[in-house]
């Protein structure tokens, strides 16, 4: 009699992990599965590429376009956001630990005061990759200039500056193990010019004392002393990439600031900034109540 209740307690619970399973999945699938990626996967089982199509290579992850208004409009949504209020944000949705870059790429400078190492902007992504082009000998002043001016222009460019515009941030996945200065205080003052707020990378970047004192934004992971010529090569343009360990798709919100970076998926960047905005007004309140009672003078973190 015992062993027959003991069973039927069995069955019971087990049919109750099942249904729970069950409905987990159904939510999981109506929270995860949103349009864009719904469009891309309807589009992959609907025509699927030739061999032909396969050797030539093809890209299977879309690139979303938006307008300028649209991205001001959501960079709107996220204003004074910080990392931290974001992350709790992707929590709330079901995102946990998506989108956070490698504590390795940090901030190359700080503001201690007023904060203008922090950035919110919208991702053009770039991808460089190691040259494997044989290395030249010894040249003269006027051959390496030559070399190095023919390698820039037509090896490893920078065509995506002609995306730019004000809100963007430039994301690069680059050849890390290459010591080089794809970054540079010069070319990062040229992309702040036509609107870019920060520059994120999985590599390196050189002139970093010039980049501190220029104030322009950069995320990275260490110095690069050397030059693109003879070290990378451009690969592609606003396309998916993976920096820090995270999936960067053209369009996607990033956010950086001293406690790193992380990355929102377009698709759900509304309801992302909605609670983080709850989050952080509600740490500035209770932070101001306590800067009261302490005694110390407001900063730009409360304000």
């Amino acid at each position: 009699m015992m062993r027959n209740h003991r069973i039927a307690v069995v069955r019971l619970l087990g049919g109750i992990a099942t249904a729970m399973m069950l409905a987990w999945g159904n939510m999981a699938t109506d929270v995860f599965l949103f349009p864009a990626a719904a469009g891309e996967m309807a589009s992959a089982s609907g025509s699927q590429p030739t061999i032909e199509e396969l050797r030539k290579g093809k890209s299977f992850l879309q690139t979303p376009v938006y307008s300028e208004e649209e991205d001001a409009r959501i960079l709107k949504l996220f204003e004074g956001l910080r990392v931290a209020d974001i992350c709790d944000a992707m929590d709330q949705i079901g995102l946990r630990n998506v989108g956070l870059m490698s504590p390795e790429i940090h901030p190359a400078w700080k503001d201690p005061v007023e904060l203008r190492h922090r950035f919110v902007g919208i991702a053009v992504t770039v991808r460089y990759v190691p040259s494997n082009l044989p290395a030249t000998g010894p040249l003269s002043p006027e051959q390496f200039d030559k070399w190095m001016g023919n390698w820039y222009q037509n090896l490893s460019p920078e065509p995506f500056v002609s995306l730019i515009r004000p809100g963007t941030v430039v994301v690069i996945d680059d050849a890390d193990k290459a010591d080089v200065g794809t970054i540079g205080s010069n070319n990062i003052l040229g992309w702040k010019r036509r609107g870019c707020v920060a520059v994120v990378t999985d590599a390196t970047a050189r002139d970093l004392d010039e980049i501190a004192l220029e104030k322009v934004p950069l995320y990275f992971r260490g110095p690069g002393r050397g030059v693109r010529p003879g070290r990378n090569l451009i690969e592609s343009v606003n396309r998916p990439v993976e920096v820090g360990g995270v999936l960067v798709r053209p369009g996607d919100v990033v956010a950086g600031d001293g406690d790193g970076v992380i990355v929102v998926p377009r698709e759900f960047a509304e309801q992302v900034a909605s609670y983080a905005r709850k989050t952080l007004e509600t740490d500035k309140e209770g932070r101001r109540h306590l800067y009261e009672t302490l005694g110390i003078p407001e900063d730009v973190s409360v304000k």
